[in-house]
C-alpha cells in the first residue's frame, strides 16, 4: 500500500466569498450605448494576506473589473474572494510570504474570475471572462512596489 503523497506546502482549510459588489449606474441607457460601440474593460488585482494563527493566514484575491462606454460606466464588479491556508509545520518561515502571495491567488484565481463571470452575465452582460494571471510576476512586482528588492519601502507584505 503506497503511503500517502504530502507534497504539498499547504491546506486550503475554506474558501468563501468575503465581500460582493456589483453597480449597474447608467442602466438602462448603457444597453443603447453598447449596441452602438465595444466597452473599455479595466481589471486591477491586489492580494493581501493575514496572519490568523500559528501556521494559518488568510489569502484575499481582489478583483475590481470596471466598464465604460465613452463617458458612460457600463459596470463596476468587485469580488473579494479568500481562503484559509494552512501553511505545512516544516514549510521555512522565510519562504511563507511568496508561499501566500503566489500560490494562494494562483488557486483562488478560478473561483473569483467565475464569480466575475456570473456577476457581469447577471447584471446584463455577456459574461466577463479575466484572462489568466501570472501570480509569479505579480509577487515580483508587489515585492518592488513594497521596497523589498532592496530599495525602499515598509517591509515584508505577510
Amino acid at each position: 500500500m503506497a503511503a500517502p503523497i504530502h507534497d504539498s506546502p499547504f491546506q486550503i482549510q475554506t474558501q468563501y466569498v468575503k465581500d460582493l459588489s456589483f453597480e449597474n449606474p447608467d442602466a438602462p441607457e448603457i444597453f443603447v450605448a453598447l449596441s452602438k460601440t465595444q466597452p473599455e474593460v479595466n481589471v486591477d488585482i491586489d492580494v493581501t494576506t493575514s496572519h490568523l494563527t500559528e501556521r494559518v493566514y488568510e489569502v484575499v484575491l481582489n478583483l475590481r473589473v470596471s466598464a465604460k462606454a465613452g463617458e458612460r460606466t457600463a459596470f463596476l464588479a468587485d469580488v473579494h474572494y479568500a481562503a484559509l491556508i494552512d501553511v505545512r509545520r516544516d514549510f521555512p518561515d522565510d519562504e511563507i510570504e511568496a508561499l501566500l502571495l503566489r500560490e494562494g491567488p494562483r488557486f483562488l484565481f478560478p473561483f473569483a474570475r467565475s464569480v466575475i463571470a456570473d456577476l457581469t452575465r447577471e447584471g446584463g452582460f455577456p459574461p466577463l471572462s479575466i484572462n489568466p494571471i501570472d501570480f509569479d510576476r505579480f509577487y515580483e512586482h508587489h515585492k518592488k512596489a513594497n521596497g523589498q528588492d532592496g530599495t525602499n519601502g515598509d517591509g515584508p507584505l505577510v
